[in-house]
C-alpha cells in the first residue's frame, strides 16, 4: 500500500469504529497489566470470565500478593498455562510494590524487565493505559500487515517496525486495536470475510472470499 491508500485504509476503520477499546477487561492499569499478562495464549473472553471475581478481589500489587499464588490459581485455572502466569502475576507484584510503590511504570523496557511482560504485553499497557503511540503486534496483526499489504514482515518486530515508519500521525494511538478487531471479526485467519470488509479493495490478498451464497451458488 502507498500512503494515501494507508490513511484510507486506517480512515475508514476510524469513521466505523471511532473510539475503539481493548476488550479485556480492568479498572486500572495493574489490573489491566495482569489481565493482558494472562492472555497470552488465551481469548480475551476466556481471561474476563476468569478475573471479575478476581478483580473484585484484587485492586493493587499489594493486595495480588495478599493473595498468593495458590489463592491466584484457584481464580485462573481455567486459563491455559495458569501455574506459570500466578507465578509470573505474583513475581511482578512483588517487584511493583517493592521497587515502584505499587504503582505500574509508564516505560515500555522497564515493563518488559517484570516477570511474564514481553514486548508485545508493554505495548498493550503503555498504549492503552498510559496513551502511548505503540503497536502491539499479536497474531491478529501478524496477519493482517502481511494479508493486506499494510506492513509485511516475517517477524512480529519487523511487522512491528513497519507499522511505526508507515501508520499516519491521526491514527497512531488506536492503530493496533482497529488492526486486532479487524483481524479477529473480519480478517479471520482460515477464511477472511472478504465479502463484508469496508478496507477489501485496498488490500493485497487475492483469492477474495465471497459471500457465503455466491461461493454455494457458485459451487451448485
Amino acid at each position: 500500500m502507498n500512503k494515501a491508500q494507508i490513511f484510507d485504509f486506517f480512515s475508514r476503520l476510524a469513521e466505523a469504529n471511532p473510539s475503539p477499546v481493548t476488550e479485556l477487561e480492568y479498572g486500572n492499569p495493574y489490573q489491566l497489566l495482569v489481565a493482558v499478562t494472562l492472555s497470552a495464549q488465551a481469548t480475551d473472553v476466556g481471561v474476563n470470565k476468569a478475573t471479575r471475581a478476581l478483580f473484585r478481589e484484587v485492586t493493587t500489587p499489594q493486595q495480588m500478593v495478599d493473595l498468593g499464588e495458590e489463592g491466584l490459581k484457584q481464580h485462573i485455572k481455567t486459563i491455559g498455562l495458569f501455574n506459570t502466569k500466578a507465578k509470573n502475576v505474583i513475581g511482578l507484584s512483588e517487584i511493583l510494590v517493592r521497587d515502584y510503590g505499587g504503582e505500574v511504570p509508564e516505560d515500555r523496557d522497564t515493563l518488559t524487565t517484570l516477570p511474564g511482560v514481553g514486548r508485545k504485553t508493554a505495548n498493550v499497557v503503555v498504549n492503552t493505559a498510559f496513551g502511548q503511540e505503540t503497536f502491539a503486534v499479536d497474531t491478529h496483526i501478524f496477519r493482517v500487515g502481511n494479508r493486506t499489504g499494510l506492513a509485511p514482515g516475517k517477524t512480529v518486530l519487523a511487522v512491528e517496525e513497519k507499522l511505526e515508519k508507515r501508520v499516519p500521525g491521526p491514527f497512531r494511538r488506536d492503530a493496533h486495536h482497529w488492526l486486532i478487531l479487524h483481524g479477529r471479526y473480519v480478517c479471520k485467519a482460515r477464511k477472511p470475510e472478504c465479502w463484508r470488509c469496508i478496507v477489501s479493495d485496498l488490500c493485497r490478498f487475492k483469492p477474495k472470499t465471497p459471500a457465503p451464497k455466491v461461493a454455494a451458488a457458485k459451487a451448485a
